[in-house]
């Protein structure tokens, strides 16, 4: 099962009484204008939509006069790390909702996503990692010099990292002092020793993980340097960072493209794998600064924001809500929560005094030594995080958008924020607060163990890594995963839920191969298919409507693919039960070769637009065993001369004891296992009922086939390993049984647990000698009693010579 999580600072229950109600309503959502359609309701379809900004489910109606055209922006990555599987959560949702909303729905989508491409995280990263290539070349010949900055590393990282340690200790007490330190957090504890661990606790482990590695290498002999770098590389970076970072030229753009141009591309590359479409547009921001300030000085000019000293500029929270606008539409309980306000601004950015509000936040920041800078009315500075995409979704899109998405860890403050601003930006002075957003979609997050993945905690697996072969995913067993969960909630990956995703993906695996063979046989014995429908094929196409109604339902009910996918399932199972007696080859089976062609179209049509698949006209995956159907056409009556000579040979081997026998159907299983399936062909003996009737030839992806065999073999191995481990564990309790059945009962409880015992041999008294209660002895005199019996056995056994 799919486990839904709290979402982060989720919204408290709110009871709102006499004396508190002011503050009561400030933690409020404001209201919210539904949009009005253009050409009444009767031409849009009746979805309704889950919307972060009422929390519950909206009419969705579009913007635009026709009701077809959709605006959607969604909060692009961050490029200077690998994309995660928190990412792939993130975006694969999004496709799926874009997908069904244009594919299923019908509607026109201007789909716009954003790249960061300037932002403290990408300074950081950048000018670090600059850093150290330059030292590591100015000391490629100074091992004792590389070995000194790295101790001293080492000190700095643990005094600002892991506070519980000593100060100044040695590499080689690290181990011995962190044990004591955070022992509990290093076995699942917390850092205050109540509750769960969580984020806090994954940070620490992430600084634990960083400090061991490097104090391992740094207390070895001599290193290589090569080996020096890779344990200490992630303490070198941020102390290099300290003591040479602002000697980097504002202008010297090319040390932060060189990193962001690699992790933009790697980012693209990765959603093609997912099978994500691209974006119809895609925009850049360090191509929108002068779009930035245009936007910061009118928000300015409007009062809503104010220029500090150093040359940034803050927006003014009390002014933006005193001119009757609402800041926080989305999580007003928040507001206050200084942890995720300074996560919003950056680690770059400095305390300021000359904040109006402790809330306020920057729309640009003067940008200091180190760090890149562009022009502006204020100085040389830099956009803030939250105003580049209010700026790009402004200038691509206009003034109002039907629908911005993201993931829900941005809800506060960065899109709370985006859309403080840009109301700010478009408001027009009349006293009706502009709507800049009408749908607001936040898909969950992946977490483990209770904590997001998160390329800050470093406890993340890359989606390359994922699915790489040996990483055990597949993209499409990824989106089937997110497709049995809701796209709104949270989702901790367990072996329940990839055990349902492979159940579902292996079904309707089995069921195109089966649909694929039974139209592939028709087409090519030229017959005439048989068009009698019978209350059997009456109750598919029956079952195929109850599912097309329940998916539209489904869909129409914000998406819900939990629901469709189990509708789908359920169809595919009866689909499946009817085709079985032909697969089988039953005497007399009947079939209907076109309802199985309408079951599996709409089946076909569902799984692309869901992303499952490619888009094609064939039935099915795309990209199977061949050049496609015509291939297969030629292919299946070569195939099906094998199949039936090896099925000939097979059926003389088992009517006769012949000496060659074991050869001969050794031969047949070599055709079977080996050949065949070399050649993407799969029969199974076990599917025929009738020994006089052909066997179901399927054309299946060789490496799928290969798959399942091994898949079979290890499934195989590990029940002859279970049989052998019950078969010892067997022997062990028999054996411990015996040496126990010949202990005398009179000598079993002389131990110094009792201090005294009766003529049998059972105990009156404890240890310290105080005498045992009546329900004490009671319950002893019957486990001595027991072993009594049992010792009897053993010598009537062995006297008699049974087993012992």
């Amino acid at each position: 099962m799919i486990t839904h999580l709290l979402q982060r600072r989720a919204a408290p229950t709110i009871h709102i009484s006499s004396k508190r109600q002011m503050a009561s309503v400030a933690r409020q959502q404001p209201p919210w204008h539904p949009p009005q359609p253009s050409n009444g309701p009767n031409g849009l379809p009746p979805l309704k939509i889950f919307n972060s900004l009422t929390r519950s489910k909206n009419d969705f109606i579009p913007i635009e006069s026709s009701g077809k055209k959709v605006t959607w922006y969604c909060c692009g990555p961050t490029v200077y790390d690998a994309g995660h599987l928190g990412h792939a959560r993130n975006y694969v949702s999004t496709d799926i909702l874009r997908r069904i909303l244009q594919d299923y729905f019908g509607f026109n989508v201007r789909f716009v996503m954003n790249i960061t491409d300037v932002d403290d995280k990408i300074i950081l990263r950048a000018r670090q990692q600059h850093l150290l290539r330059t030292f590591r070349t100015a000391n490629f010949s100074s091992p004792e010099k590389v070995a000194e900055t790295a101790k001293s590393a080492f000190q700095a990282y643990l005094a600002k990292n892991l506070p519980r340690l000593p100060s100044n200790i040695e590499p080689s007490r690290y181990e011995e002092e962190s044990e004591k330190a955070y022992g509990d957090v290093k076995r699942g504890g917390t850092m205050t020793g109540q509750g769960m661990p969580g984020d806090t606790e994954a940070k620490v482990k992430m600084h634990l993980s960083t400090a061991e590695a490097a104090a391992r290498v740094l207390t070895k002999d001599n290193p290589p340097l090569d080996v020096l770098y890779n344990g200490a590389s992630d303490i070198l970076l941020p102390y290099l960072d300290s003591l040479h970072g602002d000697s980097i030229k504002s202008t010297d753009y090319g040390i932060f493209t060189k990193l962001t141009q690699y992790w933009e591309q790697h980012f693209k590359d990765d959603l093609r794998t997912l099978n994500c479409l691209p974006p119809t547009l895609l925009t850049r921001v360090t191509e929108f600064i002068r779009e930035n300030v245009e936007f910061v000085e009118k928000i300015v000019k409007k009062g809503f924001a104010y220029v500090t000293a150093d040359g940034s500029v803050y927006f003014d929270i009390n002014a933006f809500e005193k001119a009757g606008n609402s800041y926080a539409r989305l999580q007003p309980w928040n507001r206050n929560d200084q942890d995720l306000q300074a996560d919003g601004e950056g680690s770059l950015s400095k305390k300021t005094a000359e904040k109006r509000s402790a809330g306020d936040f920057a729309l640009w920041k003067s940008s200091k030594p180190g760090e890149p800078s562009w022009d502006s009315p204020w100085g040389p500075g830099r956009p803030g995080w939250h105003i580049e995409c209010s700026v790009m979704c402004s200038d691509v899109l206009g003034s109002q958008i039907d629908i911005h998405s993201g993931g829900i860890d941005l809800a506060f403050p960065h899109h709370d924020n985006e859309l403080a601003q840009s109301e700010a930006f478009w408001v027009d002075g009349s006293e009706k607060p502009h709507q800049w957003i009408n749908y607001f979609l936040h898909m969950g997050h992946l977490s483990i163990q209770g904590s997001k993945m998160s390329k800050s905690l470093k406890n993340f697996t890359t989606i390359r890594a994922a699915l790489d072969k040996d990483g055990g995913w597949t993209a499409r067993g990824l989106r089937i995963v997110f497709l049995q969960g809701a796209w709104k909630e949270g989702i901790e990956v367990t072996d329940d839920i990839v055990k349902a995703g492979n159940a579902w993906e292996n079904l309707v695996d089995r069921f195109f191969d089966n649909a694929k063979a039974l139209m592939l046989d028709n087409e090519v014995t030229q017959e005439l298919p048989e068009l009698h429908v019978r209350p059997e094929e009456q109750k598919l196409l029956s079952s195929l409507d109850q599912c097309q109604l329940s998916v539209h339902e489904a869909l129409c009910d914000s998406f819900n693919t939990p629901n469709a996918m189990q509708a789908i399932q359920t169809l595919i199972v009866e689909a499946t039960a009817y085709m079985s007696p032909r697969l089988t080859r039953k005497a007399g089976a009947y079939l209907n070769i076109e309802v199985v062609k309408e079951v599996s179209r709409w089946v076909t049509r569902m799984v692309r637009i869901f992303g499952l698949d490619s888009t094609g006209e064939s039935t099915g995956w795309t990209g199977g065993p061949s050049q496609g159907d015509d291939a297969q056409k030629i292919a299946l009556p070569y195939a099906r001369a094998l199949v039936d000579f090896r099925d000939q040979i097979r059926k003389l081997a088992t009517s006769q004891d012949s000496p060659i026998k074991k050869e001969l159907l050794a031969i047949c299983d070599r055709v079977r296992d080996v050949e065949l399936v070399n050649l993407g062909v799969d029969i199974d003996d076990s599917d025929k009922a009738d020994p006089n009737e052909p066997i179901t030839i399927r054309f299946v992806d060789k490496a799928k086939l290969l798959q399942t065999q091994k898949d079979k073999t290890a499934a195989q191995a590990n029940k002859e390993e279970v049989k052998e481990a019950q078969r010892l564990q067997r022997e062990v309790q028999a054996k411990a049984l015996a040496e126990r059945s010949q202990i005398d009962e009179r000598e079993m409880f002389r131990t110094a647990e009792y201090s005294a015992w009766d003529k049998q041999g059972l105990p009156t008294h404890d240890r310290e000698g105080k005498e045992l209660t009546k329900s004490r002895q009671k319950k002893l005199c019957k486990e001595w009693e027991a072993q009594k019996k049992r010792r009897a056995r053993f010598i009537d056994s062995s006297s008699s010579g049974g087993p012992t």
